[in-house]
């Protein structure tokens, strides 16, 4: 049942006075809006950013499409309002609520809000407060909703634990449903003979004893309230469970057959321009190959892929269903996938008499990228997007990238002859073990390139040097590395831009605060959840976008909490130290990151001997 009265309120006195109120106003197409007095049990699916961001994560479009597949269940979705948006709500006292039925977040049975970004941790408490719902964990009841994480930052779940009742590594699609089915079995079992439930500190109890319920009956579920952090020396040496009938250790939620998850053939389309407005469809979850920077090939394994017809089918339908003029194929490193020539041909067999674009992200540089732009040039392809991240095969040896600037070379070559006319080339800089000679070589690959394209156009291209600042990521081998600091990152970008000599390539580099948050955040312990309490509580909103980004509030918050900063990001581990986050496993487990790490630790010893 939509709440008519709260719609009307919000449509007179708040969307006049807020930025781009369709973002706020729902209807959209393709949504699912079901009757609540029919149904067993109601989640939210929320993404704690902007609509235009959420809307745009393919994950969120298929958990609310594979919830309200069931019919006793419905999914709805909650983003993160603007500033604005959350001045007025706060004023005239109206909680954030559903885009379908404008319910507020704590008349949910579930709310599920997926971590994608370290750096949005505030919008989460801002989400939590708006909706009703008590912020940390212990203080809930069985009245209130269960809050529910998962994505990337899960990985580390440490530094928004207080806040959240289970916290999900792997797969949303087998975790979800089971979780949603058992609380609402403990729900019922707790809730009295008219409906309602025991408030105080009984209540409490009895919500802890039904998320001990979840905690052992799910190996992926991590209740954090049962697990304490013990500290010497400022560092965490042991997590200790307050319950023995708990796990020990978490593992991951994982799909063993892909092909067998519904594609959401029914997308929302949005009233208002997203970052993403086009048709995604996932082809294979996983990565084949094993870099040594990259947490997602650790945390998606094992390799799962859809078969041919499925993707087409499931395209078209999407297509019919939406009318969008653009469908990406997606995955972690799409020309990997095992069927990837004849999949393109036949999309293009199928969508190019319709007009509809193909995407292909997420390219991987090898010798069939030299074939790659004649099979999936179109009239409307005008740039190549690909990520060496490194520059000399030395380094790229380091970091397990094993791939030739040849074959990105000829790529390029054969891009310019196949109409595209400009290059984007993804790096990063700050990896273990960096030294001037591989910054050196980012410019000349960049600049090689422009040369390439020039001899097959007659003036150069447009090259894109893009340089992220590395951050080591929990479950890689490069967990026990600590990361550069400001002032190498300032000289770095310094250095790269005055290396540059051909003015049609440019060299733009991530903002260093942003990433020097999220090494805080990302290899944070749960004391760090008390700064992004701080910070919050100080104002901080939407930080991923620079324009609202204070970064020295963050680092007043952090002191005031009590972080060493330095410690924390900085400075290695030992290869025994326990980490905050041992307690999550991964596929192949610690070991083999130990061994990657020796490893790497060997070559960056031969590549320091070799200057």
């Amino acid at each position: 049942m939509i709440h008519h009265a709260r719609r009307r309120l919000l449509e007179s006195r708040v969307w006049p006075h807020v930025q781009t109120p369709a973002q706020y106003a729902g209807g959209e197409r393709n949504i699912v809006v079901k009757d609540h007095s029919t149904l067993r049990g109601k989640i939210c699916v929320g993404f704690p950013d902007a609509y235009t961001i959420g809307m745009s994560h393919h994950g969120l479009q298929v958990l609310y499409s594979l919830i309200n597949r069931r019919e006793d269940l419905c999914a709805e979705r909650v983003f993160m309002p603007w500033p604005d948006m959350e001045q007025q709500l706060r004023e005239h006292d109206i909680p954030l609520c559903s885009l379908e039925t404008f319910t507020a977040l704590s008349d949910f049975d579930v709310v599920g809000l997926s971590l994608q970004y370290e750096i949005s941790s505030p919008n989460v408490l801002t989400m939590i407060d708006l909706g009703g719902i008590p912020l940390e964990s212990e203080a809930r009841t069985m009245a209130d909703p269960l809050l529910l994480a998962g994505g990337p930052c899960c990985q580390n779940p440490e530094p928004m634990a207080d806040y959240f009742d289970v916290m999900v590594t792997g797969d949303g699609e087998p975790a979800l449903p089971v979780i949603c089915d058992l609380w609402l079995d403990l729900r019922d079992r707790y809730r009295g003979e008219d409906g309602t439930f025991v408030s105080g500190e009984e209540g409490r109890q009895q919500r802890s004893e039904a998320l001990a319920e979840i905690a052992k009956a799910l190996p992926y579920a991590y209740v954090p309230r049962f697990y304490l952090p013990e500290y010497t020396d400022n560092r965490v040496t042991a997590l200790v469970r307050t319950r023995q009938d708990v796990p020990e250790t978490i593992a991951p939620s994982v799909i063993s057959d892909l092909d067998g998850i519904p594609i959401p053939t029914s997308p929302i389309v949005p009233y208002i321009e997203c970052v993403h407005d086009r048709i995604a469809v996932e082809i294979m979850r996983g990565c084949p190959h094993l870099c040594r920077f990259c947490q997602s090939t650790v945390i998606k394994r094992p390799l799962r892929i859809r078969e041919v017809e499925t993707i087409v089918d499931g395209a078209l339908e999407s297509y019919r269903n939406t009318g969008f003029n653009e469908i990406s194929i997606l995955s972690l490193s799409s020309s990997d996938y095992p069927h990837f020539e004849p999949l393109v041909h036949r999309l293009h067999e199928v969508f190019k008499p319709l007009g509809v674009n193909i995407s292909v992200p997420s390219l991987r540089v090898n010798d069939q990228l030299r074939s790659l732009p004649q099979l999936i040039g179109t009239a409307r392809r005008s740039s190549l997007t690909l990520a060496p991240e490194v520059a000399r095969d030395d380094m790229r040896e380091q970091i397990r990238k094993k791939i030739k600037n040849s074959d990105l070379i000829e790529g390029c070559r054969a891009a310019f002859e196949n109409n595209f006319d400009s290059v984007k080339l993804y790096f990063m800089c700050g990896l273990p073990g960096e030294r001037p000679v591989d910054l050196d070589g980012i410019i000349d690959l960049a600049e090689e390139i422009a040369k390439v394209g020039k001899e097959v156009k007659g003036r150069f291209p447009k090259v894109t040097a893009s340089v992220s600042n590395f951050v080591p990521k929990a479950h890689t081998p490069y967990q026990w590395n600590g990361m550069q600091t400001r002032d190498y990152f300032r000289w770095a970008h310094k250095y790269l831009r005055s290396r540059c000599r051909i003015r049609s390539v440019s060299v733009k580099c991530h903002n260093i605060e942003t990433s020097l948050l999220e090494g805080v955040l990302s290899r944070g312990d749960r004391r760090t959840g008390k700064a992004i309490r701080l910070a919050w509580e100080r104002g901080a909103r939407m930080d991923g976008w620079t324009e609202y980004l204070d970064p020295q509030r963050w680092w007043q918050a952090l002191e005031d909490a009590g972080i060493d900063i330095d410690r924390q990001v900085h400075q290695n581990y030992e290869l025994m130290d326990k980490l905050p986050w041992d307690h999550v496993n991964v596929k192949f487990g610690r070991a083999y990151l130990e061994k990657e790490q020796g490893r790497a630790s060997v070559q960056l010893a031969a590549m320091a001997d070799a200057v």
